[in-house]
């Protein structure tokens, strides 16, 4: 008898999110850095002002989505840059209102805390799940889409608070989130949290990470980092998340190539 739980190929390429997996957290992760790298690299570089800047990617990460949207199931190459443009629109945002509106960190942290488990709520009310594994309508990914924005905004504002306005620096910072995130896998794997709080509370706690990861590779050594220049973080984390979703491209394309061989050996009923 067929196990009910597996999930048939083509299932898994209608579905508009990638698979779980390690190689998933880690250019996620890495994906996070770059969005804290990318929006100081920016706001120093086109002297738009963190306004004139925030709105700019914006556009760039709407452009992105258009395609997202349009997209007919999962591709790695438009996803997962639309992960890295959310990470910069976030992190722009966060920082737009801190240093130009002079929002209080503690105050943008609860915004976007109450936002997200706003978007959460909304979501769970009208589709009854919040699984990542069934994002397969539109309505959904637009769900999925406003979740993450502000988990991104949420774990810059909660990243920045805790490592500057409580002064616990980037780097204790970063051992802090990476510490909870492993509690989460214990909570997981052990202990059987379910798999879709266990998912998003990762995904949530992964953004103040890489937001400390790039924090601390940057700052400048008064301030508790490493000083290394932006353009050289943000280039070499770019090039690693581009050979993944490379990677991860050529995964798919054999997975397809496998399903349509599959369908051609099935016989004429």
């Amino acid at each position: 008898m067929a196990q009910a739980k597996e999930k048939s190929p083509v299932r898994s390429m209608l579905n508009k999110v990638p698979e779980v997996t390690a190689l998933f957290w880690v250019i996620k992760i890495m994906a996070t850095t770059v969005g804290e790298t990318a929006a100081d690299f920016l706001n120093q570089k086109l002297n738009l002002g963190s306004s004139g800047t925030t709105v700019l990617m914006i556009i760039a990460l709407l452009a992105a989505l258009v395609f997202q949207f349009r997209a007919r199931s999962y591709v790695p190459g438009i996803y997962w840059l639309v992960v890295v443009l959310i990470s910069v629109v976030g992190t722009l945002i966060t920082d737009t209102l801190v240093d130009t509106f002079h929002i209080s960190l503690w105050t943008t942290t609860a915004i976007f805390t109450v936002g997200m488990f706003t978007s959460f709520g909304v979501w769970y009310a009208v589709e009854k799940t919040l699984s990542i594994h069934a994002i397969t309508t539109t309505r959904r990914e637009i769900f999925y889409w406003t979740s993450i924005l502000f988990t991104f905004a949420l774990g810059t504002a909660a990243g920045d608070l805790i490592a500057e306005k409580l002064a616990l620096g980037y780097w204790r910072s970063g051992l802090l989130f990476a510490g909870l995130i492993g509690l989460v896998a214990i909570g997981r794997f052990v202990f059987k949290l379910n798999e879709v709080a266990a998912f998003w509370i990762a995904y949530v706690l992964t953004r103040p990470l890489g937001a400390s990861i790039g924090d601390f590779l940057t700052a400048p050594k008064a301030d508790g980092g490493l000083a290394i220049p932006t353009t050289v973080i943000t280039a070499v984390f770019l090039t690693t998340i581009l050979a993944i979703v490379g990677y991860f491209t050529q995964q798919q394309r054999k997975s397809t190539q496998s399903v349509s061989l599959d369908e051609l050996e099935q016989p004429i009923s």
